[in-house]
């Protein structure tokens, strides 16, 4: 990589957005800085040889050995379990994440999942296609109790977007006595949980996939939720257990189910969960928005500055 470059960009794109916009974004951004696209697996191998500042959606452990210099991997998705963290920490490398990107967009998303359920869309789409006038029952948002597991970005965008709706909103995080956006706030103990679930109309998963959470809403979860409950899940599939949930859709234990992740993803052609008429599928979807690289290059060009200017602190630091 020539000596004045600032930063190299990786080619792996997302959600169908060429990477190129990307890089654009970044240059318009930082007028006064070089940024230069590895476009193929060959510029990739040799551009790192001398980069110090990378942003991409993943990193190889291959291509990282390749980067002798690298001082900071700027990835572009929220979630890291899918880098060489390990092997990071030990170069020394600092890593920052895209935490906070898909607030808006995933916060509406959800929110539009809600409405589905609450007016009973997927009845009138039904209907519409069989070309039938008939009047079906609906419900109303007003005075519900929102469920939101996971106050990071996410949640609390789904939060801010609940306030007109005049609803009871419950927080669920590993440390409730930081409070929230919520009008209450719990932890993940037994008792407060369950409490919660057991007041839950619409519980929204919007936590990271942990030991703790992995399976968190299982066959004792549905069953303490009111059969008018609807689950929407836009965390990461393995959070809900999957034959749990076809077990409490047979059974009328909840409502219906919003899926934007799966477990197993993708969901196969044959899998039950395609043929219930209460349960609304998206192919991880959600965190599509025409705004993703942009709102990305706003953490992205704060963190080069810091980086230029000697900074041990960036922002969405997730490895020192």
């Amino acid at each position: 990589m020539p000596d004045e470059t600032d930063l190299l960009v990786l080619r792996k794109g997302t959600h169908g957005t060429p990477i190129e916009q990307y890089a654009e974004t970044l240059r318009e951004r930082l007028p006064d800085r070089t940024v230069e696209l590895a476009r193929t697996p060959t510029a990739e191998r040799e551009l790192i040889e001398d980069a110090r500042f990378v942003t991409g959606m993943t990193l190889e452990e291959e291509l990282l050995e390749a980067a002798p210099d690298l001082e900071v991997f700027a990835c572009a998705y929220a979630g890291t379990g899918h880098l060489p963290l390990d092997r990071l920490r030990e170069r020394g490398v600092a890593v920052t994440n895209a935490s906070g990107v898909h607030g808006p967009n995933m916060g509406e998303h959800v929110l539009g999942a809600i409405l589905h359920f609450t007016r009973r869309f997927h009845v009138a789409e039904r209907r519409q296609r069989r070309r039938e006038w008939r009047h079906y029952k609906a419900h109303e948002l007003q005075g519900s109790t929102v469920t939101i597991v996971g106050l990071g970005a996410i949640g609390r965008a789904t939060a801010e977007r609940l306030e007109p709706f005049d609803v009871e909103t419950i927080g669920v995080r590993y440390t409730p006595e930081k409070g929230g956006p919520t009008d209450e706030v719990v932890g993940f103990e037994d008792e407060p949980f369950e409490d919660a679930l057991a007041r839950t109309d619409y519980l929204v998963l919007a936590c990271p996939l942990t030991d703790l959470t992995r399976g968190l809403i299982d066959r004792e979860t549905m069953i303490t939720l009111d059969p008018e409950a609807v689950i929407v899940n836009v965390a990461r599939g393995p959070v809900v257990d999957t034959d749990a949930l076809v077990d409490a859709l047979r059974s009328g234990w909840i409502r219906g189910a919003s899926l934007d992740v799966t477990d197993p993803e993708p969901l196969p052609e044959d899998h039950p969960l395609w043929n219930f008429g209460n349960v609304q599928i998206t192919p991880h979807n959600a965190g599509q928005t025409p705004r993703y690289y942009e709102r990305l290059a706003d953490i992205v060009v704060e963190n080069v500055r810091r980086f230029d200017e000697g900074s041990d602190e960036l922002r969405n630091q997730v490895v020192p």
